[in-house]
């Protein structure tokens, strides 16, 4: 039995849009409550870290496949029939798009990249608290607008989904 391009590319969207979901959902209830509880040193150093690690193949299939995957998906069913599962793929598209990717882009890269040019071992303690300050706070609001938004499109992207099958 062969599988339509429109189920294979609708099934990436789904998987890639899902651990993305997944990915920031997990970092919003585990992550951010643990590294409030480190000195303001170790949570710099380790979001350093961190913003370097995550810069991977396998993240950025996930991160950047799930929107081509949505495009892709929401295109192929632009022709169908039933427009209501265009219409939440569309909106799935639009959530990821707007509230997930170019959140990310416009606001958690550019601190990712701010932070990454400090050199942490050449500051004192009040700087290293100053530096967290205005990172931790801004990183965190734009990484839980991202959160929503995923946990969005993802759910817009299921209902789409079973709304197809019954049909």
């Amino acid at each position: 039995m062969e599988l339509p391009l429109r189920t294979i590319i609708t099934f990436l969207a789904l998987l890639t849009t899902g651990l993305s979901a997944g990915l920031f959902y997990a970092w919003q209830v585990s992550v951010i409550s643990g590294t409030k509880r480190v000195s303001d040193q170790s949570y710099l150093e380790t979001m350093q870290h961190i913003n370097r690690a995550i810069l991977n193949p396998w993240f950025m299939f996930i991160f950047i496949g799930a929107l081509a995957f949505l495009i892709w998906s929401t295109y192929l069913h632009y022709q169908m029939v039933d427009k209501g599962v265009f219409i939440l793929l569309l909106l799935a598209t639009l959530s990821y798009a707007g509230g997930t990717f170019a959140v990310t882009a416009a606001g958690n890269v550019p601190l990712n990249n701010w932070l990454d040019s400090i050199n942490l071992t050449a500051l004192i303690d009040l700087r290293l608290v100053e530096i967290r300050a205005n990172y931790e706070v801004k990183w965190n609001r734009y990484h839980l607008i991202r959160t929503v938004f995923s946990v969005i499109s993802f759910s817009l992207l299921l209902v789409a989904l079973l709304t197809q099958n019954k049909n």
